[in-house]
């Protein structure tokens, strides 16, 4: 039997918690989590659609009941098809953290193939995710290649 499990509603909190560690880890953000109340409900919501384009694979903390030990998110996009992907699906994953006292154990990977094969289910023709260095050999491991195209981004 798995560990990994679809995120639900009720793990909307816990679900914020990592992704904070996440962010945290990465040094993009100020250690502010006044963000946490205004998307607390909006992620409750996406968590409660089950035919979404949104999913949240999680591993329930061994040790400490109600608490996730790590999470992996991704949601799904279309584009105009092109070769190689003809249907325009690509899927894309972000939010991948560990509890820092659950890491090690392998739950991000089982998250992460549980994510992959959702994907994969759905027709995505190729996965995207923005690695940090650690991360890196987890992704290249599951078959992630580096790519050559510079990212731009436009704050609104």
């Amino acid at each position: 039997m798995s560990l990994v499990r679809r995120a639900v509603p009720e793990d909307a909190e816990e679900v914020l918690r990592l992704r904070q560690v996440m962010i945290d880890a990465m040094g993009r953000s100020p250690a502010s989590t006044d963000w946490h109340a205004q998307s607390l409900p909006v992620l409750r919501a996406r968590l409660a659609e089950a035919d979404g384009d949104f999913a949240a694979f999680v591993v329930d903390h061994p040790e400490r009941p109600g608490a996730l030990a790590a999470l992996v998110a991704g949601t799904l996009e279309y584009r105009i098809g092109r070769a190689g992907n003809p249907h325009g699906v690509v899927g894309y994953v972000f939010s991948v953290a560990t509890d820092p006292g659950a890491r090690r154990r392998g739950y991000a990977r089982a998250c992460m193939e549980e994510l992959l094969q959702w994907f994969r289910v759905r027709g995505a023709g190729h996965v995207m995710l923005t690695a940090s260095a650690d991360a890196e050999p987890l992704y290249t491991s599951l078959g992630f290649t580096r790519d050559a195209d510079p990212s731009m981004r436009l704050y609104l």
